[in-house]
């Protein structure tokens, strides 16, 4: 299986989805069976390292997102991954606006997809450190969410 996490400049909330959600499948040993990835629908930051405010938020709670790089989604995401999960409707609409005719991937929002009573994460991007623990709090429990669809997947 294949996932892709999706926000605007793949600097905030799309690599903090990566970096939990590898975790969550290299602690449930499945990290050999599920690709994860992120990107952007803008190009803005493309190969730049995640924002420094995501990097110690994430690393307080022992996640580490330094070695990931900014992308750009491309037309080939669509065939490659079976979940792009976007964090808002904004990056939402702007794939589906990307997605070619006939892929393969499902497309969805992550916080509506597991059902955690809001459909956006919101993007701390402009604001104080607290957004980006919030961030992560939303994240960490869709990320436990889509670990358990990914479970009766494979």
């Amino acid at each position: 299986m294949k996932v892709l996490f999706v926000c605007l400049g793949n600097i905030c909330r799309s690599p903090t989805a990566e970096g939990v959600f590898r975790r969550r499948l290299r602690d449930a040993g499945l990290q050999a069976r599920v690709e994860v990835d992120s990107a952007g629908t803008a190009d803005w930051h493309a190969g730049k390292a995640p924002d420094a405010r995501s990097c110690r938020a994430a690393a307080t709670r022992g996640y580490t997102l330094d070695a990931l790089r900014a992308r750009q989604v491309s037309a080939e995401d669509f065939q490659r991954f079976d979940l792009i999960l976007a964090m808002d409707h904004d990056n939402l609409a702007r794939l589906e606006a990307l997605r070619p005719q006939g892929s393969r991937a499902e497309v969805d929002l992550l916080l509506r997809r597991y059902g955690l009573g809001c459909d956006a994460v919101p993007d701390p991007y402009h604001g104080g450190a607290d957004g980006f623990d919030e961030v992560l709090d939303l994240i960490e429990q869709a990320a436990d969410r889509l670990l358990d669809e990914v479970r009766a997947r494979l």
